[in-house]
């Protein structure tokens, strides 16, 4: 039956609202030693808001630490160079790097400026928006999943669509630390136990025994 022009028009639902994630982390977070943010950053949020409004999130759930220019393992040891001109700027900002040709690292530069100290996120537990087919128990997968690339390299972390948000009160991480993954070429360095995990997630990544450092599992 055709409608009367006086039958009111059908109602329409508003736009989803993008999820809140609360208040960003400050810099007060980041102008410190590697070696404490890598642990704190367990458990806080990893968010970015893709430019159509969708937002990706995961919970950080393994990191390394990289501790600037006497740390044989760090980028900082070459000095300043174009890539690591984001490595010894300001904390707070993230420092985008591409290995083996084909996988986008994504780190938080910490301390100070021209320390050359940051955390690389190894790994992260989808929270929202995350593909089902994607997978985020890696530095390489993760970025990926959350559609982080080369371009946000410099990114301020406390501005913009891409921010870490504090970790919930109600679910501290299991910590675990190890050797960090990968850097045998560093000498005594390969050897410092600056990975840490959480136990208690199925997301942490899996590397080879051959690729850890000769220092053990140690929980915290």
């Amino acid at each position: 039956m055709p409608k009367s022009l006086s039958d009111p028009a059908p109602a329409i639902a508003p736009p989803a609202s993008p999820p809140s994630f609360g208040e960003r982390l400050g810099l007060e977070f980041f102008a410190r030693d590697a070696l404490v943010v890598a642990r704190d950053l367990l458990g806080t949020l990893l968010v970015h808001r893709l430019p159509d409004g969708e937002a990706r999130a995961v919970r950080i759930v393994e990191t390394e630490a990289y501790r600037g220019p006497t740390d044989r393992a760090c980028h900082a040891r070459v000095g300043l160079t174009k890539r690591t001109r984001t490595l010894y700027g300001p904390p707070g900002h993230a420092y985008v790097y591409l290995i083996y040709g084909m996988y986008d690292c994504f780190n938080v530069v910490c301390f100070g400026e021209g320390k050359g100290h940051a955390v690389l996120v190894r790994a992260g537990e989808p929270l929202s928006g995350i593909p089902k087919e994607l997978r985020t128990d890696g530095p390489g997968r993760m970025t990926r999943a959350l559609g982080i690339t080369r371009a946000h390299d410099g990114f301020n972390l406390r501005e913009g669509a891409l921010f870490l948000v504090p970790r919930a009160t109600s679910r501290r991480p299991t910590m675990t630390t190890t050797a960090r993954v990968g850097v045998g070429y560093s000498g005594v360095y390969a050897d410092k136990p600056w990975r840490f995990f959480d136990a208690a997630s199925r997301h942490v990544s899996r590397p080879s025994p051959s690729q850890i450092g000769t220092g053990g599992v140690r929980a915290r």
